[in-house]
C-alpha cells in the first residue's frame, strides 16, 4: 500500500496560500489546440535551429573575441542558455536542434547578469564546475564534442583550470577558438601540455597570439604548420629577425588578420620580393603599433604588388615610422581601403604646401588621432593644427567621396569643414564644399576625454554652404537662481569637480537625474557583463 503525503492546508503559511494550493485536474492543463498536432513538425530543421537561436543569441556568434570582450548588452546570458536548454525536453527534433545550438559557441559564463544572481551561494566556484562538468560531457559523448568550434571562460577560470581545459581540447577536433591562459602564448611549462593538445588535436584552430619568451616556437610553425587554417595572428616583443617572420607568415595560406605589437628587429625589408625566399602575404586587415622600423616608403613596396593591393582594407598604424606627411603616398597605393587608423605623436608642424593633398575614393571610416607635446602657453597654436588644416583642405577638395565616419584630436576641425560664407547675391558655378554625403565627425581635445559627434551635412540648394550641429553643451546656470529650470528652479545644491583633465565630473541630483546638452552628442561604446548558476548551462 502507497502512503500518499499531502500537504495539508492547515500547515499552509497564510491564506493565501491555501487558496492557490487547490487541485486541478488534467483537463485544466490542456493545450489550446484540440486536435493536439504539432505544427512544428511541418517545419524544415534549418529553420527550426534558426528560430530557436533567437532565445540565446550569443550563441550564434562566430567572432574570435575573449568572453570578456564578446559580451552582449542586456539581457543574462546564462538564463538564455538555461531556457534553450530546456527547449530540449519538447521532442526529438527540438533536442538535435537544441544541441546544435548549445554546443556550436559554448561560453562558461561566471556569474548571472539578473535577480538568480542575489539568490546563489557566494562560496561555490561556480565557473570551474561548469567547465569539469562540461569536460566530462564531451569526453563521454563525441557526437556532441565534434560539434563545438567556440569555447570562452572568464579570465580566472583559464587560469586555474590548464589540466581541465587541456583534457577538454584534446576531444574537440572541429574548435576553431578557445579561450587561453597567458602562459600559453609565452610558452610557460605549466601550459606545455594545453600546446601540445592543440597543436596535435586542434588542427582548425584560427587564432593564435605569440609574445616575449615564445621565440623559438614561433620559428618552428614554418616547419611543423600545426593549424594551416589560422586566420588570426597577433605577435607582441617577440626577438625575431626578418626573414623568420616572413617564413612563418608564408606557411598560413588563409591569413588575413595580422596584428605586430612592439618587434624591435623588423623594418622595410620584410617586404622587399625575393626569388630566393618567401614574401610578405597579402594581408587583409593589418595592425602596426610601436614599430619604428616601417616605414611608407616600404608600404608602397608592399602594396606595389596587385595582389596585395586588392586584398588590403583596413590599415592602423600606432606610432610606427609611418609619418602622416608621408601618408599620401599609402592611400595613393591602396585603391580598396576602407577603414584607416593613423596614431602619431608630432613635435613639428606641417608645411601643406609642398605636399601633395590627401586622397581616397574608397575610404568610409578614418581615424586620424594627431598629437604634439605640451606646448608653450605664449604659442598661438599647437603643432598638430597644422595636419588637421591639412586633413580639412583634403576633405573640402572632394578627395573622400565615400567618407562617413571621421576621428579627430582636435576641437577645431568642426570649424575648418565648413567653407566661408558665400556673399548674398553671389552665383558659384559649383559646389563650395566636397562633401558628398553626411560625415559623422568624432572630435575631443585629449585622448582620456569622450567622444563627441557633429554630423556636417553637404551643401544644398538652399543651404549652400552646408551645415553642422553645435557640440558645445549648453549652459543651464542662471544669474538669479543660480539654476535654470532644467534643475527644478532650485538654488544649486551640488559642487562642480574636476576630472583631472580640464573637464568636470557629473554629480547627480537626488532623482538622479541631469539635465542633457542638446548641443553635442556623446559616442560611447557599453558593454554588459553577464553572470552565473548551477550546471554548465546556468
Amino acid at each position: 500500500m502507497k502512503l500518499l503525503h499531502m500537504r495539508s492546508k492547515s500547515r499552509l503559511k497564510n491564506s493565501h496560500e491555501a487558496q492557490t494550493y487547490a487541485y486541478k485536474s488534467p483537463s485544466a492543463f490542456s493545450p489550446r489546440n484540440p486536435s493536439g498536432r504539432d505544427y512544428t513538425s511541418r517545419l524544415p530543421l534549418k529553420l527550426l535551429t534558426e528560430i530557436l537561436s533567437s532565445i540565446c543569441p550569443h550563441a550564434c556568434d562566430d567572432n574570435y573575441l575573449s568572453l570578456e570582450d564578446s559580451m552582449r548588452d542586456g539581457g543574462c546570458m546564462l538564463c538564455d542558455m538555461r531556457h534553450l536548454a530546456q527547449c530540449a525536453l519538447v521532442s526529438r527534433r527540438f533536442l538535435v536542434a537544441t544541441q546544435t545550438i548549445l554546443y556550436h559557441n559554448v561560453r562558461i559564463d561566471p556569474v548571472h547578469y539578473c535577480e538568480l544572481e542575489e539568490r546563489k551561494r557566494k562560496w561555490i566556484d561556480a565557473p570551474k564546475q561548469r567547465v569539469e562538468q562540461f569536460s566530462r560531457t564531451v569526453r563521454d559523448n563525441q557526437s556532441l564534442a565534434i560539434q563545438v568550434e567556440f569555447l570562452k571562460m572568464p579570465y580566472m577560470t583559464r587560469e586555474t583550470c590548464i589540466a581541465d581545459m587541456a583534457r577538454t581540447v584534446s576531444v574537440l577536433p572541429n574548435l576553431k577558438y578557445v579561450d587561453l591562459p597567458d602562459g600559453i602564448y609565452s610558452d610557460d611549462r605549466s601550459c606545455l601540455t594545453l600546446k601540445q593538445e592543440l597543436e596535435a588535436k586542434c588542427a582548425d584552430l584560427r587564432k593564435m597570439k605569440y609574445l616575449r619568451g615564445a621565440e623559438r616556437s614561433f620559428a618552428l610553425l614554418s616547419q611543423s604548420r600545426p593549424w594551416p587554417n589560422l586566420q588570426v595572428l597577433e605577435l607582441s616583443r617577440l626577438e625575431i629577425d626578418p626573414n623568420t617572420l616572413v617564413s612563418v607568415l608564408a606557411s598560413f595560406p588563409a591569413l588575413h588578420e595580422l596584428r605586430l605589437e612592439e618587434l624591435p628587429m623588423i623594418d622595410d625589408t620584410i617586404f622587399r620580393r625575393s626569388h630566393s625566399t618567401s614574401c610578405f602575404p597579402p594581408i587583409e586587415t593589418f595592425s602596426l603599433q610601436s614599430t619604428p622600423g616601417l616605414t611608407a616608403h616600404g608600404f608602397e613596396a608592399y602594396l606595389s604588388r596587385p595582389e596585395v593591393c586588392e586584398v588590403l582594407t583596413n590599415l592602423s598604424v600606432i606610432n610606427t615610422g609611418v609619418i602622416p606627411s608621408e601618408l599620401h603616398r599609402i592611400l595613393a597605393t591602396a585603391p580598396y581601403l576602407k577603414n584607416l587608423r593613423v596614431n602619431q605623436t608630432i613635435h613639428r608642424a606641417l608645411t601643406a604646401s609642398t605636399i601633395p593633398p590627401l586622397a581616397s575614393r574608397s575610404l568610409q571610416k578614418f581615424q586620424f588621432e594627431i598629437e604634439s607635446p605640451s606646448t608653450s602657453p605664449h604659442d598661438l597654436q599647437p603643432p598638430s593644427e597644422s595636419y588637421y588644416e591639412y586633413l580639412a583642405s583634403s576633405i573640402l577638395a572632394g578627395n573622400f567621396p565615400s567618407l562617413n565616419s571621421l576621428y579627430a584630436l582636435s576641437t577645431s576641425l568642426p570649424s575648418l569643414l565648413l567653407p566661408p560664407p558665400l556673399a548674398p547675391f553671389a552665383n558659384p558655378k559649383g559646389p563650395s564644399s566636397g562633401l558628398r554625403q553626411a560625415l559623422m565627425l568624432y572630435t575631443k581635445s585629449i585622448p582620456e576625454h569622450d567622444w563627441y559627434l557633429t554630423v556636417i551635412s553637404p551643401p544644398t540648394s538652399t543651404n549652400r554652404r552646408g551645415s553642422a550641429t553645435a557640440t558645445r553643451p549648453i549652459s543651464f546656470y542662471n544669474g538669479s537662481t543660480q539654476l535654470g529650470p532644467q534643475w527644478g528652479d532650485k538654488a544649486r545644491d551640488s559642487v562642480i569637480v574636476g576630472n583631472g583633465f580640464g573637464g568636470f565630473l557629473a554629480v547627480p541630483n537626488e532623482d538622479g537625474l541631469r539635465p542633457s546638452s542638446s548641443g553635442g552628442h556623446k559616442h560611447k561604446h557599453s558593454r554588459s557583463k553577464s553572470k552565473n548558476s548551477a550546471g554548465w548551462m546556468g
